[in-house]
C-alpha cells in the first residue's frame, strides 16, 4: 500500500541540459517511478556561442510531460496544479505570430561582451545596479538586445517580442501572445526594476525597445489555465488545471533545501555554481560583486553566481589523464592542500560574480614538469571554493554563525572531498541536502503553497544527511592561496 498523499502535483525542471519532469505528494515527496528526464543540446562554440533551438526545448519539455502522464496512471486524476523552473536568464526572439525567429540565448553566451562594455560607459551603472539588482553583464539581456541590433539587424527588426524559454512554451500550450512571465525568471533578465516590480523604463529606452516588447508581468502563484485543443486532448486531465508561471531554477533550489529565510544560506554546485540566501521584505541593498532576483512581491533571493561548477570537473576529466570518476575522491584525499604551486582562475566559461568581468577566461599558473594531473584538478577545486569565499565574505560579511549552510547538487554531493574543502575555506560547517531532487522538490513545494495545501514554505522542512565540519589546522594555508588567486586576477583582470 502506497503511503503517498494526495493531492499530487507535477513539477516541471526545465535545465541546461535536459528536462525532468515528476509528480510530487502532498508532502513534496517524489513519487517513485513516475519520473521522467528528457535530454537536450546546446550548440556552443569558442566564441562564444551558447544557444539551442526553441522548439527543441519545448519537445523535450512536452515529452516529459507525456511521459510522467502515462506512468501516473490512476493518480492523474489526483492532480491539482503543475509547478515550473526554468534555467535562468534566456531570451528568445518572437515575431507578431509567436513564433521563435532567434534560438534561445542562455545565460553563457559571452557574444555580446563589446555591447556590455559599451553600455557599462553609456550608463549610471550603480544606480541601474540597484534598480534591476544586476550588474551589466553577457548573462542578461541589455548587453544582448544590443548585441542582436549591431549584428543582425534585420533579424531583429522583425523581433515583436524579447520573452524567456518558458513563457515561449507556454505560450504555445495556450494559444495566446499574452501569457504573462513571472517577476522571478524576468528578475534573471537584468531588465525587471525591482523595487517597483514592473520592467525598467529608462533602460528600455536605451535598448530602443518598450514594455510592449516584453511580456506582462505578474506574481509566480498567478496561473494560465486552459489549454489550447491540441494540449487539452493531449493532456485532457491538466486541460483546465492551474500552470503555474515559472521560477529561476536557483530560486527553486532554495525553496528545496529548505533554506527559506535568511537562517539558512544555500550553496550549489551542479554544472555551475551558486550561493543564495532567500529574505522576506523590502528589496534589500545589493554589495557590489551579487545580484538580487526577486522571487515574488514580498521574498528576494540574494547571492552571486558561477560560471564554474561540475563543469571543472567534466574539462578536467575530458582533457587531463585522470583515474576514473569514482575513483577521483580517494586520489583527491592523498593529497596536502593547495601545496601544489598552482594559483587558478577557473573562468574556464567566462566570469559572473564577483568582478562580472565581460573578457575572463580560465588560467593555470605555476604547472611544471613535475606537476600531476591529479594536482591540477586538485588546484581548480580549491580554486572554485575561493570564489565561493569571496561570495560569502560579500552575502555573510564577518558573520561565522547563526546560520546554516546547505550544500547540494550532484557535482559536490557526491565528493566529500570537495565538501571538506568548501567547509575548510569557508571556515564554517557545511551541511548536505539530503533531499534527491532538490530543484523539482522545490518548485513542487511552491506548487502546493500556492495551491493552498502547504501553509508555509517549510511545513514539512528538509531533511540533512551529514555536515562537515572545518579544520583550522588548514585556515592559514587557504587564506594564503585565497591571496594568491586575488593576486593573479588583478593582475590580469583588474
Amino acid at each position: 500500500m502506497s503511503d503517498y498523499e494526495s493531492p499530487f502535483v507535477l513539477a516541471v525542471d526545465i535545465g541546461s541540459s535536459s528536462v525532468k519532469a515528476g509528480l510530487f505528494d502532498a508532502r513534496a515527496r517524489s513519487v517513485s517511478g513516475v519520473e521522467a528526464t528528457i535530454s537536450h543540446t546546446q550548440t556552443v562554440a569558442s566564441d562564444g556561442t551558447s544557444e539551442e533551438d526553441a522548439d527543441q526545448m519545448r519537445i523535450a519539455t512536452e515529452q516529459a510531460i507525456d511521459s510522467v502522464m502515462e506512468k501516473a496512471g490512476c493518480r492523474s486524476s489526483e492532480i491539482i496544479g503543475v509547478g515550473f523552473d526554468c534555467m535562468s536568464s534566456t531570451v528568445v526572439g518572437v515575431d507578431a505570430d509567436g513564433n521563435a525567429i532567434t534560438p534561445v540565448y542562455t545565460y553563457a553566451d559571452t557574444r555580446s561582451a563589446a555591447d556590455v562594455d559599451r553600455l557599462r560607459e553609456e550608463l549610471n551603472v550603480p544606480i541601474i545596479y540597484d534598480r534591476t539588482g544586476v550588474m551589466q553583464h553577457t548573462s542578461y539581456l541589455p548587453g544582448r538586445i544590443r548585441w542582436l541590433r549591431r549584428t543582425q539587424p534585420e533579424l531583429a527588426d522583425r523581433i515583436d517580442r524579447y520573452v524567456d524559454v518558458s513563457t515561449y512554451i507556454f505560450s504555445k500550450w495556450f494559444g495566446r501572445h499574452d501569457v504573462k512571465a513571472s517577476f522571478c525568471v524576468s528578475s534573471w533578465s537584468g531588465l525587471l526594476n525591482r523595487h517597483e516590480l514592473d520592467w525598467d523604463h529608462g533602460l528600455l529606452g536605451r535598448l530602443g525597445i518598450g514594455e510592449e516588447n516584453l511580456p506582462d508581468l505578474a506574481e509566480w502563484s498567478d496561473p494560465e489555465r486552459g489549454l489550447s485543443k491540441e494540449f487539452a486532448q493531449r493532456w485532457p486531465t491538466l486541460s483546465q488545471l492551474p500552470f503555474l508561471l515559472a521560477v529561476g531554477d536557483g530560486a527553486a533550489v532554495n525553496v528545496g533545501t529548505g533554506c527559506v529565510d535568511e537562517t539558512k544560506v544555500a550553496l550549489t554546485v551542479g554544472t555551475t555554481g551558486a550561493m543564495r540566501v532567500l529574505s522576506e521584505g523590502p528589496a534589500p541593498d545589493v554589495p557590489t560583486g551579487l545580484w538580487a532576483y526577486r522571487l515574488g512581491r514580498d521574498r528576494t533571493l540574494l547571492g552571486g553566481s558561477f560560471s564554474e561548477g561540475g563543469n571543472v570537473v567534466q574539462w578536467a576529466l575530458e582533457n587531463l589523464n585522470l583515474p576514473p570518476i569514482e575513483l577521483l575522491n580517494a586520489e583527491l584525499e592523498k593529497l596536502k592542500p593547495a601545496q601544489h604551486g598552482i594559483n587558478v582562475l577557473p573562468f574556464i566559461a567566462g566570469e559572473r560574480s564577483t568582478g562580472w568581468s565581460t573578457s575572463a577566461t580560465g588560467v593555470l599558473e605555476g604547472v611544471r614538469i613535475s606537476t600531476t594531473p591529479m594536482e591540477i584538478l586538485q588546484a581548480m577545486l580549491e580554486s572554485v571554493a575561493y570564489r565561493f569565499a569571496l561570495v560569502a565574505d560579500l552575502l555573510l560579511p564577518g558573520v561565522k554563525s547563526g546560520y546554516q549552510m546547505i550544500a547540494s547538487g550532484g557535482a559536490i554531493q557526491n565528493s566529500p572531498w570537495w565538501l571538506q574543502t568548501m567547509s575548510d575555506v569557508l571556515g564554517v560547517p557545511v551541511s548536505v541536502s539530503a533531499e534527491q531532487q532538490d530543484t523539482s522538490r522545490g518548485t513542487a513545494i511552491l506548487a502546493l503553497h500556492a495551491l493552498g495545501v502547504w501553509d508555509s514554505l517549510d511545513t514539512h522542512p528538509a531533511h540533512i544527511a551529514e555536515t562537515y565540519e572545518p579544520n583550522a589546522s588548514k585556515a592559514d594555508i587557504y587564506a594564503e592561496a585565497r591571496g594568491r588567486q586575488a593576486t593573479l586576477y588583478n593582475r590580469l583582470l583588474g
